[in-house]
């Protein structure tokens, strides 16, 4: 055995690997450190700043009704828009990997656009869209009486156009390592394309779908940019989580802004081990 592949180690008496990294221990320790940081010392401000309002002062912040309605709207919003956009984005995903049409690469860039676009530049661009005077606002307007821009369906709409991206790439690779023998055999067993999808693809798609809803549903709870040009931010109708405290931030309420965070961030820090619980348990039912 040569001296580069392994080394002696006296104590107990076998082959110890050398590392091809020198300190290499001491790197990782480092490199989690420094990244634990940047992740925890914010996280431990936004904590402790709401104390200083005191127990009775954090409850009445936490408590008012303006504050509930943001939380409600945005966590709702975030929850339907994450919702709607799962079967598209398994559409998308599904037409990009799977078919062979014109326009197929046009559609893969187009799709990638949220990430790039800047968040104010894509508000702008939805609310002209929707508006009453606009492109799609106007005839829904005309034939259905229907008010995209400036109410809550608008915010819906501008957090599945900055969360479909995650849930479509998300799927992309996992469906083109999905081998075809499955869906080969079901279809020769006399299975439909939608029994095959129902019975089959989906359920090995299903913790992948759940990993794209929970960066979907994260990425719309802290949307602002887009959001504040086509929702009207009316209090208690229209009016964000992260706008309000933007507000609080500008009315110099530094802990009370600090408080919606921390709400912001308990209740999202809930939805999201709970989506990760659920992903462990289908794994362990499919193994």
């Amino acid at each position: 055995m040569s001296a580069s592949a392994a080394a002696i180690d006296p104590a107990r008496g076998r082959a110890a690997p050398i590392r091809a990294v020198p300190g290499f221990r001491t790197s990782l320790g480092i490199t989690l450190l420094w990244a634990g940081s940047i992740v925890l010392i914010p996280l431990l401000a936004l904590v402790l700043r709401p104390l200083e309002l005191g127990p009775l002062g954090l409850w009445e912040s936490l408590t008012d009704e303006r504050v509930l309605a943001a939380l409600r709207l945005s966590f709702g919003a975030a929850f339907l828009a994450a919702a709607i956009d799962l079967p598209l984005g398994l559409l998308l995903a599904w037409a990009i990997v799977r078919l062979r049409f014109p326009g197929r690469g046009a559609l893969d860039a187009a799709l990638d656009l949220p990430f790039a676009l800047p968040t104010a530049v894509a508000g702008i661009a939805l609310t002209a869209l929707t508006a009453p005077n606009g492109w799609l606002g106007a005839p829904l307007m005309a034939m259905f009486g229907w008010k995209v821009a400036f109410s809550q369906a608008g915010i819906v709409f501008a957090l599945m156009f900055v969360g479909l991206p995650f849930i479509a790439r998300t799927l992309e690779p996992v469906l083109r390592d999905m081998p075809l023998d499955a869906e080969e055999a079901a279809a020769t067993l006399g299975a439909s394309r939608a029994q095959t999808l129902w019975r089959v693809v989906l359920p090995a798609l299903l913790p992948t779908l759940l990993t794209g809803f929970a960066l979907a549903f994260a990425r719309a709870v802290g949307e602002y940019g887009s959001v504040i040009f086509i929702a009207g931010n009316m209090p208690m109708v229209t009016e964000i989580a992260p706008l309000l405290i933007v507000i609080r931030l500008e009315q110099f309420d530094y802990a009370g802004a600090a408080a919606v965070g921390l709400a912001m961030l308990a209740l999202s820090f809930v939805v999201l081990l709970a989506v990760n619980l659920l992903q462990r348990r289908l794994r362990r039912g499919r193994l």
